[in-house]
């Protein structure tokens, strides 16, 4: 693989695409294998491009960790910071309510489960005659 991978390398980004597309037509799991090849090895540097680098390295962060990288303007890193802040305060709390509505839940049906058990017969049932 490594020897089919360093002459790919050296043909350059088309000859990784034209590889994808013959093995998606061949068989379509290789070429899904080399594509995600290509995003996990980063080969492609598309990611790059867009400052999603983390993305192609498997991190799973959608955006540049704070204080990586300026775009050269101050006022917008400064707002970029503060809403990056927020979102993930924004995120936490919606966290916590999410847990406050399952507990909630959790509670009525339990409480309607105890309701419902106090309301049966607490004797023996009664066997039917034959």
């Amino acid at each position: 693989m490594a020897d089919i991978a360093a002459k790919l390398d050296e043909q350059g980004k088309w000859a990784w695409i034209a590889a994808m597309v013959a093995g998606f037509i061949l068989f379509w799991p290789v070429g899904l294998f080399i594509l995600f090849y290509l995003i996990w090895s980063g080969r492609m540097g598309c990611w790059k491009k867009f400052g999603l680098e983390e993305i192609g390295r498997g991190r799973g962060r959608w955006y540049a960790p704070s204080g990586s990288t300026s775009s050269g303007n101050a006022a917008f890193d400064e707002y970029r910071e503060e809403t990056l802040k927020r979102l993930e305060e924004e995120q936490k709390e919606f966290a916590e309510y999410l847990e406050r509505l399952r507990r909630a839940k959790d509670k009525s049906e339990f409480d309607q489960f105890m309701s419902e058990r106090r309301r049966r017969p607490q004797g023996p049932a009664a066997q039917p005659q034959a």
